[in-house]
């Protein structure tokens, strides 16, 4: 259906102009915002789910008074801050102050452009995808230190300080969990990873979620989905936000908009790594038991994201926060030596007769 669409619009014009160069582009941007768009309103919406399920954890309502059931909530969130003053301190520099927001933005919408939502479903159809995501993702970071340094004010530069050292120590272990993902597919291609899920015992017997990558390195996907917690400074590791400690960190002087640039940037990033996590680990668009192959693999893709990125939330409502030399221990001292050795461990496995990913 997608090819036709493209054909149907190459042959409304029969110029070369329009088909070597009018089209082609005009075609990338209308896939561009199929995807942007509703990945702007799962953003928006996650944080009225989020606010409903703590909500229901603290045995209390959610937000229930703007639209049915609170659905409206979002959009009355974004007029607020919309309509608010942005406010720049004098002394910051104020290009780069500027710049802060958008840096920290644009790597966490960037990298859905090597995202399959199907076995052909992808904007850029990249054979090292999960490399271009590494690539991408990193230079999130830069945003958090731009913003931090540009403010002019010592708390803004110390939460930067620790926000960026905080994602560079998680983003080690996230690597290393990757490198044992694409160790054990032999393939940088995210269409290859969920494909090689769908082979083995399991998926034989119509039980596929026995043959996905959670099941046999599942100390690997711990690892991922707790890194990923930190990688986003989300609860219980935003001591980065802490009110009691530094206040709002490294966006302590941003007002309006620019604050809540920084807000989508981190929905926008749990979004990201829910679902890598739904493609590396549980399958992809994969129906967990053979006889339900029948729903479409984007709504399985869907429900496992959705499933992930809850878990962000619970996890949130249980934890207290972490100190911050407890959240770099971890880190450096527990994660990142478990990953090397299961990589090593998984390594050897795979030499042996009981290689399980031949």
């Amino acid at each position: 259906m997608i090819d036709s669409i493209f054909n149907f619009g190459q042959g409304l014009i029969a110029a070369h102009w329009w088909t070597a160069g009018g089209w082609p582009v005009i075609w990338a941007l209308i896939k561009i915002i199929c995807v942007l768009a509703p990945l702007m309103g799962a953003v928006a919406y996650l944080t009225l789910w989020e606010r409903k399920l703590l909500g229901f954890i603290q045995v209390r309502h959610g937000p229930n008074r703007v639209g049915p059931f609170g659905l409206l909530q979002p959009i009355a969130d974004a007029l607020k801050l919309l309509t608010k003053e942005i406010i720049s301190p004098t002394a910051a520099s104020q290009g780069l102050f500027r710049l802060g927001p958008i840096m920290a933005i644009m790597p966490a919408l960037a990298a859905w452009v090597a995202i399959p939502f199907g076995p052909e479903a992808i904007l850029a159809n990249v054979n090292a995808g999960l490399l271009l995501i590494m690539a991408i993702t990193s230079i999130e970071v830069y945003g958090v230190i731009i913003a931090g340094w540009a403010s002019n004010s010592k708390y803004a530069f110390l939460g930067a300080l620790r926000a960026s050292a905080q994602m560079v120590s998680y983003e080690i272990a996230m690597g290393f969990c990757l490198v044992v993902v694409i160790m054990v597919t032999g393939s940088l291609h995210l269409g290859d990873v969920v494909a090689a899920q769908g082979k083995g015992m399991g998926a034989d017997m119509g039980l596929g979620f026995l043959s996905w990558n959670w099941l046999p390195l599942l100390p690997i996907f711990v690892v991922y989905v707790i890194s990923g917690v930190a990688e986003t400074n989300r609860h219980p590791f935003d001591v980065v936000e802490g009110e009691a400690e530094i206040v709002a960190g490294h966006m302590v002087e941003y007002s309006g908009m620019g604050f809540a640039i920084f807000f989508l940037a981190e929905y926008a990033s749990m979004w990201l790594v829910s679902i890598l996590a739904a493609l590396m680990f549980l399958g992809g668009w994969l129906s967990p038991v053979g006889f339900l192959d029948f729903i479409p693999g984007w709504i399985w893709l869907g429900i496992k994201t959705f499933f992930v990125v809850s878990l962000f939330i619970w996890i949130r409502g249980t934890f207290p926060r972490f100190r911050y030399d407890q959240i770099m221990r971890l880190g450096w001292k527990i994660f990142i030596p478990v990953t090397l050795v299961w990589l090593l461990v998984v390594g050897g496995w795979m030499q042996t007769p009981w290689n399980i990913w031949k």
